[in-house]
């Protein structure tokens, strides 16, 4: 039964399942939306693999009207059935993997079943899929339930194996509206483009207001007062770029003269997930050491709040090497007004205007050259990064705005479950 058909309007009742309890760009999405939906509109139910990062961030932001765990929600195949994945579960002896492998499996199927009998015994309207695995778990729970379901889609590609799979979820009847947030995302889906509609990801700009975070790195680091700090933000893995912003940040130092070099930082904030292996910050690390730049980059590791180091970045620096879809960390870098340098590649070039806001290079090879020249330029030239720094926080504020994303997904919400087009 849907809303509709219950006499006077009530909120829409509706399920918002994230795949991962993690720390990442999905999970603060799901928060921003959450802040903005009306609960007077929306009633906000939200299910989530495990306790974690994800978890505290809504409650601690009162963002949920309910909130529950389905930990049958497998987010690794080899992970270990009482606990979340770690990088040495990838080492578990063979017949231990294919035994947790073949019950997860078992655990997958039990979580869609569980979460089909949620879904009809609390009367949800509509299911919000917010990533990977929740969109295919979602597919299935549409088949299951009649439910219609929106997918919310942050990549740009599927394991081969599973495409037809995911090309035939997609252009079923249960999946009423597929949310893409940068045009290379919509590629996977030119077989029902109908249902397709680029929504742009977005923040809280309030959140990176200047003065609303008391800075730290430079104090940290003891920097020198008039040292010009490249930064940027994210998971440590290979295809975000991070040994060649290594190798660029060697090329820019050879370029400076010995008196601008103390001057020229580079600091990264991250880690490598632990189910996810090798360990990448401990090769960017090496690497750091392999061509003698270890004063000048430094990797801090994780840090659960980013703005108190990223607010003392003069230019963010983005460093993927492959079609990120979208990544939140350059609307953040906008939010704080730090002009973004970054390679042409994926849905940066939907964020970034270059030469206006930031430097676009070209990412299909990597320009290293191009990026250490774009490192130099904003080393040089202080006017310019205050320029290209204020336009950015322009920008994110009249069109990267959380406020406005959450209006439109209510709205989007509403059409599917009211069945309004």
């Amino acid at each position: 039964m849907s809303a509709r058909d219950e006499g006077p309007l009530r909120p829409l009742r509706v399920l918002f399942l994230n795949d991962t309890s993690r720390n990442g760009g999905p999970g603060r999405t799901l928060y921003a939306i959450l802040k903005f939906l009306d609960p007077a509109v929306i009633h906000r139910a939200v299910v989530l693999p495990h306790e974690g990062v994800v978890r505290d961030l809504l409650l601690d932001g009162n963002v949920t009207d309910q909130l529950s765990l389905e930990t049958n929600f497998v987010e690794n195949l080899i992970e270990p059935w009482d606990r979340p994945m770690l990088r040495q579960d990838f080492d578990a002896p063979l017949p231990l993997r294919a035994l947790r492998a073949t019950g997860n499996v078992a655990r997958g199927t039990r979580a869609v079943f569980r979460l089909r009998d949620l879904l009809l015994r609390e009367r949800f309207d509509v299911l919000f899929c917010n990533g990977t695995s929740a969109n295919f778990a979602g597919g299935a729970l549409a088949w299951l339930t009649g439910i219609p379901t929106v997918w919310h889609v942050f990549y740009t590609s599927v394991a081969r194996p599973i495409e037809p799979l995911h090309a035939h979820l997609a252009q079923s009847a249960g999946v009423r509206s597929i949310l893409c947030v940068s045009e290379p995302t919509t590629r996977l889906f030119s077989h029902c483009r109908n249902k397709v509609r680029v929504l742009h990801d977005a923040i809280d700009v309030d959140e990176y207001d200047r003065g609303a975070v008391a800075p730290v790195l430079r104090r940290e680091l003891d920097l020198p007062a008039d040292a010009v700090v490249f930064g940027s933000q994210g998971r440590i893995l290979p295809r975000k770029g991070y040994l060649e912003m290594i190798r660029a940040a060697r090329i820019a130092l050879d370029a400076l003269d010995p008196v601008e070099r103390p001057r020229c930082k580079f600091v990264v904030l991250g880690d490598t997930p632990e189910d996810m292996r090798p360990d990448h910050l401990d090769e960017c690390r090496a690497l750091v050491r392999d061509l003698g730049v270890s004063d000048a980059v430094h990797f801090l590791g994780y840090r659960a709040d980013v703005r108190p180091y990223a607010s003392e970045f003069d230019v963010a620096v983005v460093p993927s090497v492959y079609e990120d879809p979208l990544p939140r960390v350059v609307l953040e870098s906008m939010a704080l007004g730090k002009p973004v340098v970054a390679f042409a590649m994926g849905g940066i070039p939907e964020m970034v205007a270059d030469g206006a806001t930031g430097f676009l290079v070209s990412g299909a090879p990597p320009d290293l050259e191009g990026l250490a020249r774009a490192f130099v330029r904003y080393f040089r030239d202080a006017s310019l990064r205050r320029e290209h720094g204020m336009a950015a926080r322009r920008r994110v504020e009249n069109e990267f705005n959380a406020r406005h994303h959450a209006a439109a997904i209510q709205g989007e919400l509403l059409r599917v479950g009211r069945g309004d087009g």
